[in-house]
């Protein structure tokens, strides 16, 4: 643009100086939209003034909440009553059932925390000699018994942190050392297993048959 439509454009814009104006590659959509509109008469909004003052006189319009207006018109569930809300004083206190599974997450006594004396009454762990004569369902059940229990002792641990207590941890601590001592040894008998299956199958692929074994030996016997 010449610096003669420069020098017009800002005194349409009310006489400002030249250092003030936007840069040069704008100036010619401002000197379109001076043009159009000199003024801006009114705040900027998507659609027209509403001639209600405030009130929204569209008839298709649904609920709004800046003119609090409701529904212009019935809807499906207008025939049904709205349900009111009911007083905790007069609703029923449910019934604890002493078989709950969720009991299994504190001690036996259903206190908060157990004593250190309760967390303290265990046994040993598992050896692995004493379950390498425990068959898979034995060991099965016996994993999860641990996972039950650690999860318990987890509960505590959280549960004497929060409130604090102060007591119990070194307890609660060796209890737990004694079940994760269970369950490697009963990954070590699984793992055993797995290894002598293992073995089993190679020797079966390569040809050996067990009872063709037994039956030279008894021959030659």
């Amino acid at each position: 643009m010449h610096r003669q439509s420069v020098t017009r454009l800002a005194r349409q814009c009310g006489g400002l100086p030249l250092a003030e104006l936007p840069p040069a590659y704008l100036a010619p959509s401002l000197h379109f939209s001076v043009i159009r509109s000199p003024i801006q008469c009114s705040n900027f909004s998507s659609t027209a003034v509403a001639a209600g003052h405030g009130r929204d006189l569209s008839k298709s319009r649904g609920v709004s909440a800046i003119h609090r207006t409701g529904p212009k018109f019935k809807l499906g569930v207008s025939k049904y009553p709205l349900p009111k809300p009911v007083s905790p004083d007069t609703l029923q206190k449910p019934q604890l059932s002493p078989d709950h599974g969720l009991w299994a997450f504190f001690p036996r006594s259903r206190a908060v925390l157990a004593t250190p004396v309760e967390d303290n009454a265990h046994g040993r762990p598992w050896s692995i000699q004493e379950l390498r004569e425990k068959s898979w369902e034995d060991l099965h059940a016996l994993w999860w018994v641990c996972v039950k229990e650690r999860n318990r002792i987890a509960t505590a641990s959280l549960e004497r942190a929060r409130l604090k207590a102060g007591y119990g941890e070194y307890e609660l601590n060796e209890r737990d050392r004694a079940v994760r001592v269970t369950q490697r040894s009963i990954k070590h008998v699984l793992r055993e297993r797995w290894y002598a299956w293992e073995d089993a199958q190679k020797l079966y692929n390569s040809g050996y048959r067990p009872q063709e074994d037994a039956e030279e030996r008894s021959s030659t016997v």
